[in-house]
């Protein structure tokens, strides 16, 4: 039987844990909101018939302008209204101008759909369909005594009002814009080439990763101002690295390229950014080989192997140097040492590098776009959302080709922690 010190004890940690969780809540609604919010408006973008265009709202439009003529009783002038629909699909419902008159001014003629009550002046219709566009000239007379005609006319603008469907906001849904995805010519391309690229960087950072820690894993003169310059490619802004690239492998001034034929091992400067393939013979063997998908997976293995490498540095150094002194008493080998002590030591962090930098890669678009631009072979899906959103402004097909790289990620996500072994630390 509980002591009533204890119950109070227990009251008072149920309150405190209440009050806890009632002043953690702002907080974890508003990173719910930043993370859901974005993935949640992609997914409703990708089933509705939206272009870049409908993001804006149709609006009917009003231009004034005013035209001063001399007349024997006075002065005449015509009010000139240019209409016109701001959206050129969607139709505009119960539009209405409304325009409030000095005092004075009388008129002469009005169009049909237009009416004066007192000074003001309302036209209505019933619809505007797309790409509306009418001009209203009305003829009016203005006191012979007005000075600055204009000034006293367009002392007031006139305003629009009328009813618009938002095609981003409306329950209008369709599945078109996935059909267009799966059903282009060069989505399985796409997809290849994604694969591919995300493959090729992914394992050959984690390589070239591996091996830079262990080179400066060893005690030698220079070796943390090594480790700074190991850090380069990654801290440094990628415009300036793709740029550096461009320039050194331009196949005009490039000095590769420059240097590749005084040596005498090109015929001719290589486009290695804008050759999509060249046939290539080895020990009989003839295939096309990739070169701008190539120089592309290159550099992202270049620019990204420094993160693999401090990671695995830190995991190396980590390890207990016994069993590596009693190897070597054992006559065990530097490359026996290292794939039955290290690398066993190193699958769990090198496990987790690979399922971040393969997102990461799979979602990567800088490089590739400030590289190629996406031509050459080196379309990417990620390539394709700009394309399509951007360029050709199908702004739900961009959202849909999104949706289906996060389908992707999560379905290879899902798959790579069930086969991944549970001693892994994942």
């Amino acid at each position: 039987m509980s002591s009533p010190t204890q119950t109070r004890r227990g009251s008072m940690a149920r309150r405190e844990a209440r009050l806890a969780y009632s002043l953690l809540l702002p907080t974890v609604f508003l990173v719910l909101a930043i993370v859901l919010l974005p993935l949640v408006a992609t997914f409703w973008i990708s089933v509705k018939p939206i272009e870049l265009g409908d993001l804006r709202p149709s609006e009917p439009v009003a231009r004034e302008r005013v035209i001063v003529d001399a007349a024997d009783s006075g002065q005449s002038v015509t009010i000139q209204y240019r209409l016109r629909n701001s959206s050129r699909d969607q139709t505009i419902h119960s539009v209405r101008l409304e325009d409030q008159w000095p005092d004075g001014l009388e008129a002469d003629s009005l169009p049909d759909p237009c009416s004066v009550s007192g000074q003001r002046l309302v036209c209505r219709w019933d619809a505007w369909p797309g790409g509306f566009r009418v001009t209203y000239e009305i003829l009016a007379l203005i006191p012979a005594s007005t000075a600055d005609v204009e000034a006293w006319l367009e002392d007031t603008e006139p305003e629009m009002f009328g009813d618009a469907d938002n095609l981003l906001t409306n329950f209008e849904f369709t599945w078109d814009n996935f059909v267009k995805v799966f059903d282009s010519d060069q989505f399985g391309t796409t997809l290849w080439i994604t694969f591919v690229y995300t493959f090729g960087g992914t394992l050959g950072a984690l390589i070239m990763g591996l091996f830079a820690a262990q080179l400066m894993n060893q005690t030698f003169r220079g070796r943390a101002v090594l480790r700074g310059l190991f850090l380069f490619p990654y801290v440094a802004p990628v415009i300036a690295m793709a740029f550096t690239w461009l320039v050194i492998l331009d196949p005009f001034s490039g000095a590769l390229n420059t240097l590749l034929v005084q040596m005498g091992a090109i015929e001719q400067p290589i486009n290695f950014f804008g050759t999509r393939a060249t046939e290539v013979s080895v020990l009989g063997w003839t295939f096309n080989f990739p070169v701008a998908l190539s120089m592309v997976i290159l550099f992202e293995v270049w620019r990204y192997f420094p993160l693999a490498f401090l990671f695995i540095l830190a995991r190396m150094q980590s390890i207990q140097t016994d069993m590596y002194e009693a190897a070597e008493i054992d006559g065990a080998t530097p490359l026996q040492q290292f794939w039955e002590l290290s690398l066993p030591q190193l699958i769990g962090i090198m496990s987790v590098l690979f399922l971040l930098r393969f997102i990461w890669t799979f979602n990567k678009f800088d490089d590739i776009f400030l590289l190629t631009g996406g031509n050459a072979g080196t379309r990417t899906l990620t390539v394709d959302v700009y394309e399509q959103g951007f360029a050709l402004n199908n702004l739900g097909a961009g959202a849909a080709v999104a949706v289906v790289i996060f389908l992707m990620l999560t379905v290879f996500a899902t798959l790579y922690f069930r086969t991944l072994p549970k001693d892994e630390g994942l």
